[in-house]
C-alpha cells in the first residue's frame, strides 16, 4: 500500500505539470488558431484548465506534497515553445490542432491512469477527480476534432491553387517523418513481461512500418522523396523521449499514455492529409489516408484497453526498486 501511495502522489506531480503546460498553450492558442469555432475551443478549455489545476494541486494539499517547480517549469517551457514553433510555420492552424487533439489524448491517458492506481489505493477522490477530468479531456477531444475541415482551409488559404501538389508532396513528407518517429518509438517499447502493452506495441510496429513504405510510394509518384532531414530530427527524438522514459520508476505507465498521445497526433495527421490530398484532387492518396487513419484509430483503442496493464506494470516497477 505505501507504494501505491507513492505512486498516487507521483502521479498527481506529474498530472499538475501537465496541467502547466496545457495552460501556457491555451492561453496563447485562441489568438493564433485562425479559426473563430477553433478559437472558442480553445477559450472554452482554459476555463476548464485552470480548475483541472486547482484540483489537482488540492489534493496534492490533502496529501502533504506540494507540485514540482521543476517539472511545472520545464513543461510550461515546453508549451511555450510549441506555440513559437506553430507561429512560425504557414499552416499554423492545421499543426496547432493536431497538437492539440495529441495533448488532450495524453491528458485523458494520464487520468485514466491516475483513477486505476488511486482505485488500488482506495482512495475515492482522487478517483472520482481523476475520472471528471479524464472525461473533460475526452470531451474537448470531439470538440477539436469538429474543427479539421476549417483547419485545412485556413491553413490552404493562401496556397495558389496551382501549388496543393507541392502542398501535399509536404504533408506527405511531414507524414512519413511522424512514422519514421513511431518506428523508432515502438521498437524501444516492448518489453517480455508488458503482456497485453507488448502485443499492442509490436502489432502496430508491423503496421507503422507499412505505413512508411506506402507513404513513401506515394510521394515517389508525386515526384518527391522524404525529407531526410525531417526523419533523421524525427528518429532523434524518438531515441531521446525513450531515454526519458526510461528514467523513471514508472515507465510502463508514461509510455503507454504518451504512446496514446501519439497515435493521436498521427490521427490528427492523417485528419489533414486527407483533406489536403482531396483539394489536389488525389484519390489515391485520399483512400491511403483513410485506411491509415482507421488503423491508428484501432491501434490507439487497442493501448486504450492495455491502461490497466500499464497501471499494473507500473505499479510492480517501482515496487521493484
Amino acid at each position: 500500500m505505501a507504494e501505491i501511495q507513492e505512486q498516487l502522489t507521483s502521479y498527481l506531480t506529474d498530472a499538475h505539470s501537465i496541467e502547466e503546460q496545457a495552460l501556457a498553450q491555451l492561453r496563447q492558442a485562441p489568438s493564433i488558431a485562425q479559426v473563430e469555432g477553433l478559437s472558442a475551443a480553445f477559450r472554452d478549455h482554459l476555463a476548464e484548465t485552470e480548475g483541472h489545476e486547482r484540483a489537482v494541486a488540492r489534493l496534492l494539499e490533502q496529501r502533504d506534497a506540494s507540485p514540482s517547480w521543476f517539472k511545472d517549469a520545464v513543461m510550461r517551457l515546453g508549451g511555450k515553445g510549441f506555440i513559437f514553433f506553430a507561429k512560425v510555420n504557414p499552416d499554423t492552424p492545421g499543426k496547432l490542432l493536431a497538437h492539440a487533439l495529441s495533448y488532450e489524448a495524453l491528458e485523458e491517458a494520464s487520468y485514466r491512469l491516475l483513477a486505476l492506481v488511486a482505485e488500488q489505493g482506495e482512495d475515492a477522490e482522487v478517483v472520482a477527480t481523476a475520472k471528471r477530468i479524464g472525461d473533460e479531456e475526452v470531451a474537448m477531444q470531439r470538440r477539436l476534432a469538429a474543427h479539421f475541415d476549417a483547419a485545412v482551409a485556413a491553413s490552404l488559404a493562401a496556397v495558389d491553387p496551382d501549388d496543393l501538389d507541392e502542398q501535399l508532396r509536404r504533408y506527405l513528407a511531414d507524414a512519413h517523418a511522424i512514422e519514421m518517429q513511431s518506428i523508432g518509438l515502438l521498437e524501444r517499447a516492448a518489453t517480455p513481461d508488458s503482456g497485453k502493452l507488448a502485443d499492442a506495441y509490436e502489432q502496430h510496429l508491423v503496421e507503422t512500418r507499412e505505413h512508411a513504405e506506402t507513404i513513401e510510394a506515394r510521394l515517389d509518384a508525386l515526384g518527391g522523396d522524404p525529407s531526410s532531414l525531417k526523419d533523421a530530427a524525427m528518429r532523434a527524438g524518438a531515441i531521446n523521449w525513450a531515454a526519458f522514459f526510461g528514467a523513471h520508476p514508472d515507465t510502463p505507465g508514461k509510455l503507454a499514455a504518451f504512446a496514446y498521445a501519439f497515435e493521436h497526433l498521427e490521427i490528427g495527421g492523417y485528419e489533414q492529409l486527407e483533406r489536403v490530398a482531396a483539394r489536389a484532387g488525389d484519390d489515391e492518396t485520399v483512400a491511403v489516408a483513410r485506411t491509415i487513419l482507421e488503423q491508428e484509430r484501432d491501434a490507439a483503442a487497442m493501448l486504450k484497453a492495455a491502461f490497466p496493464e500499464a497501471a499494473r506494470l507500473a505499479l510492480g516497477a517501482r515496487a521493484a526498486r
